[in-house]
């Protein structure tokens, strides 16, 4: 049992609502604690930085009496706790994931514009947050490619072999293990490669590609094999492929149970928390859920 809680956050939008259904079953797998959280928006001529007397009443929040509704005959979790909060989402919502095992929520809640692909709320808790946070995309979204090659439960996790990220792997196997799933592994590998000779001149590359994509297949493999260890009821199938690593992923979302990409770890010269391109672009597009995991702490 996890005493670290599952964080769904609501607003009383469909997309948090499906947010909410997803977070429920996380905490089931989990057998951990499930807290609802709905953080109203200051007013628009609200000062941000004024602090209230307290936090507001989770009893009588309309958002949070829906949310009792909708879970009234579910056996949701060892214990479901209400929590009203004010404040800007966007700020308030990264710092809940401080001492949570997951923070859960929409693609985009009630504001903004309706053809935004990803909220700022989710942008900024994506990025922000200490813990792992999956983004539940609206359903429908359309990814190019043939479906998965054999049916069943599948996470799909990116594997950046030049930089990798432990935290990341690690749960994408727990996940796994949780859904009694296959993971599979997309290692992108950029090809075609291209050098300047002269200004204005594009020279082939002097690399073999099947030599790339071996490298590439044996440190994927390297770095898979303690997790392999850890998780031996886990299959991990390693796909390597050229090109663009965004495009994979997004492609491979095509009915997963979810899509778990890493997050950035803090450079030297950009010390404040980043995201990639390729984990923005999968949050954009991709059409299962998106798990977020931030990097290990250096050192582990």
């Amino acid at each position: 049992m996890s005493t670290a809680p599952v964080i769904a956050a609501v607003d009383g939008s469909d997309d948090s609502l499906r947010a909410l259904d997803w977070a429920v079953d996380a905490a089931r797998r989990r057998v951990a604690p499930l807290r609802v959280v709905h953080v109203r928006q200051y007013a628009a001529w609200g000062q941000a930085d004024v602090l209230v007397a307290g936090p507001p009443d989770a009893e009588g929040d309309p958002v949070l009496d829906e949310v009792r509704a909708r879970l009234a005959d579910r056996a949701v979790a060892p214990a479901v706790e209400y929590v009203a909060l004010e404040g800007v989402p966007g700020a308030v919502l990264p710092e809940l994931g401080s001492d949570a095992e997951l923070l859960v929520l929409g693609s985009r809640g009630r504001g903004g514009f309706a053809s935004l692909l990803l909220g700022s709320n989710g942008l900024a808790a994506a990025r922000d947050a200490g813990c792992p946070v999956v983004v539940v995309p609206r359903p429908g979204r359309e990814v190019h490619g043939d479906g998965p090659a054999e049916p069943g439960p599948r996470v799909v996790v990116g594997l950046h072999v030049d930089s990798p990220d432990d935290g990341t792997l690690a749960f994408a196997f727990a996940e796994a293990a949780l859904r009694a799933a296959r993971v599979q592994v997309i290692a992108a590998y950029p090809w075609p490669v291209q050098t300047w000779s002269a200004p204005g001149q594009l020279m082939p590359p002097a690399l073999d590609q099947d030599a790339v994509e071996s490298e590439t297949r044996t440190l994927a493999e390297g770095f898979l094999a303690p997790h392999r260890e850890r998780h031996p009821e886990v299959r991990a199938d390693t796909e390597v492929l050229p090109g663009d690593a965004a495009g994979h992923l997004v492609a491979a979302s095509k009915e997963a149970d979810l899509l778990v990409v890493g997050r950035h770890r803090r450079r030297l010269l950009a010390p404040a928390r980043m995201m990639g391109s390729v984990t923005q672009a999968v949050l954009l597009h991709a059409a299962s859920p998106i798990a977020v995991v931030p990097p290990a702490p250096a050192g582990d």
